[in-house]
């Protein structure tokens, strides 16, 4: 049976890595790419977009800088 552990970079450009360790075999790293999408298309034009998490609701907005700012 293998034990399966994601470790999570500092650094947001990093890949995710999945760590699979085998009794029986060295451990191997598996690279997993994230998920891309623009802020524009994802925006869509507005300045806000609620997103619902796990019965919560949060909210992604664009400041008049053009950064972004999630709260819940």
């Amino acid at each position: 049976m293998s034990t399966l552990t994601l470790h999570r970079h500092n650094e947001a450009t990093q890949p995710l890595r999945l760590l699979s360790n085998a009794a029986s075999a060295a451990t191997q790293a598996v690279t997993i790419t994230a998920k891309k999408i623009s802020s524009q298309l994802l925006l869509d034009g507005a300045r806000e977009l609620v997103i619902q998490h796990q019965g919560n609701e949060y909210h992604l907005r664009l400041t008049r800088n053009d950064k972004l700012i999630l709260t819940k």
